[in-house]
């Protein structure tokens, strides 16, 4: 993933008074796509972020959660171009397609407001057992939508390793039904803002969410919104594969909530902790190890909606 720095910004773009943006383009992604972009939305690029008056990323989750921090740090308004695996997030937003984000540029660029939202913010709270890695960059990390533990964090591992064009094409449903039967529900204490009196369960999930979907349009979190200053957390407890396998298909509609395994909460944070380590992956990237604490960043990123 690399912010593409252009010596010639002319060369791009024929208005030379309009908003200068700044491309990020991730994995895979190739200057083709930003000259569709340009083609469309006669944007004026500049070479170097600070200077922007807007970041334009060619990508998907991934991408956007490696350079959230430096995005809070820039303050300025955030388009995203859904060119990724899952792009979850541009969905959230509005923008499913180039054309939609198309649009959505215009509109910035003839005066329109970008949005302030939410993100979530993840803290590793270091134990004996943490990873040496872990340890040395006890820091908090931004995620856009969703964070897991257990079993969905296993699925974005395996799904992680698909070959991109997979990944891109359901991936993650394509990688799901061998967790399940590989998958053991193991013991997990779910501690929402800061309450301990709470115990270890038998637990095959826990997702914090700040967006609804993951995965390409799982509806994790079907009330979640980007600017509450909530985090949606939904707990999948212990069953078996056979149960694992007719919830799978209810998720993609937001009705899983209705089971009786499933415990769904609206939160300013929470606390999570395992009896082993697991690990903990957000937009679909590892980010930690549990013991783990999840909080909310009020309207730290300005996006472009559709």
């Amino acid at each position: 993933m690399e912010v593409r720095r252009y010596r010639d910004c002319n060369s791009l773009c024929s208005n030379a008074d309009g908003m200068r943006a700044a491309a990020i383009l991730g994995p895979g992604n190739t200057p083709k796509i930003l000259a569709a972009f340009q083609r469309q939305a006669n944007a004026q690029w500049t070479g170097l972020v600070e200077q922007a008056d807007a970041i334009v990323i060619f990508g998907g989750d991934g991408t956007i959660h490696h350079h959230l921090a430096l995005l809070v740090d820039l303050a300025a308004p955030v388009l995203v171009v859904p060119c990724g695996s899952g792009n979850d997030f541009a969905r959230a937003l509005g923008l499913k397609t180039l054309k939609d984000s198309v649009a959505a540029w215009q509109k910035l660029a003839k005066g329109s407001k970008p949005e302030a939202i939410d993100l979530g913010v993840i803290t590793p709270t270091p134990n004996r057992n943490s990873k040496v890695s872990d340890i040395r960059s006890n820091r908090p990390r931004y995620f856009c939508c969703v964070a897991g533990v257990g079993l969905d964090a296993e699925i974005a591992k395996r799904a992680n390793s698909l070959p991109r064009w997979l990944r891109a094409h359901g991936g993650y449903a394509f990688s799901a039904p061998g967790e399940f039967l590989r998958f053991s529900p193991f013991p997990m204490k779910v501690s929402p803002n800061g309450n301990s009196s709470g115990f270890f369960q038998s637990t095959i999930l826990a997702a914090v969410a700040n967006a609804q979907s993951y995965g390409g349009g799982m509806k994790i979190a079907p009330q979640a919104k980007l600017d509450d200053g909530k985090l949606d957390v939904c707990v999948v407890r212990g069953m078996n594969a056979l149960s694992l396998f007719c919830l799978f298909p209810t998720v993609f509609f937001g009705a899983h909530t209705r089971l009786r395994q499933v415990e769904y909460s609206q939160v300013p944070s929470v606390t999570i902790e395992t009896e082993l380590p697991f690990d903990v992956y957000a937009d679909g990237e590892y980010v930690c190890q549990t013991p783990v604490e999840f909080s909310v960043a009020p309207k730290a990123l300005q996006v472009v909606v559709a």
